[in-house]
């Protein structure tokens, strides 16, 4: 049966319109660091590349290629984690120019990934498709450990507005934000979806 993180996570990807604490174990992803302004043309090669790997994982056996444990699956969603840069927090005045943002852009892998298969699949997709940031894409195991976490519906312009609500929830819980270093799980796609109906999965570490 094919394993679908919509239906068997949900808990993890799709929480309700109010903050709750969740605990998120150690996980593996693709991962791919940039900076700068994800309106700026630029930005898409970024998804592409992550997803073009994630693919070529998926669609492995149809290539001949046999990994022990594989299982079938639906491609998990592309996340964000953002922050701004040095320069920019030096001289914060509470409002971020979306130029001095930077970025760890991941899509969750399958359990039975491992680094080799991940090269190898990377050399395949050289051969084919040699995006410019194939190289740039590395395999890595994260724990994020105590979140809190919300679903935000609308623009990503209008996210500080969720955020106030997870601090404020996270305050009266006795639970701290540990920085302003936040993650973004994208559950439309924005080709097809108006901004007012977009749906992300906000998130944030805290500690008590």
């Amino acid at each position: 049966m094919k394993h679908e993180w919509r239906k068997n996570e949900k808990k993890i990807y799709i929480p309700g319109n109010k903050p709750e604490v969740i605990e998120i174990p150690k996980f593996k992803f693709l991962t791919i660091n940039g900076e700068g302004n994800p309106n700026e043309p630029g930005f898409t090669d970024y998804i592409e590349v992550l997803y073009t790997l994630s693919y070529g994982i998926k669609m492995s056996p149809k290539k001949g290629l046999k990994l022990k444990g594989f299982y079938d699956y639906v491609v998990y969603p592309l996340e964000g984690v953002w922050d701004i840069n040095e320069e920019a927090k030096k001289n914060f005045n509470g409002s971020i120019n979306k130029d001095d943002l930077v970025f760890k852009l991941m899509i969750r892998q399958p359990d039975f990934v491992n680094a080799n298969f991940v090269e190898t699949i990377r050399e395949m997709t050289m051969a084919r498709k040699p995006l410019k940031l194939l190289k740039e894409v590395a395999f890595e195991e994260m724990e994020e450990g105590k979140c809190v976490q919300m679903l935000h519906k609308g623009s990503f312009d209008d996210e500080p507005e969720t955020f106030r609500i997870m601090e404020d929830f996270a305050e009266k819980n006795g639970l701290k934000r540990v920085s302003k270093i936040h993650r973004e799980i994208y559950l439309s796609d924005t080709r097809k979806v108006a901004p007012e109906k977009l749906k992300t999965t906000l998130r944030f570490n805290v500690k008590v």
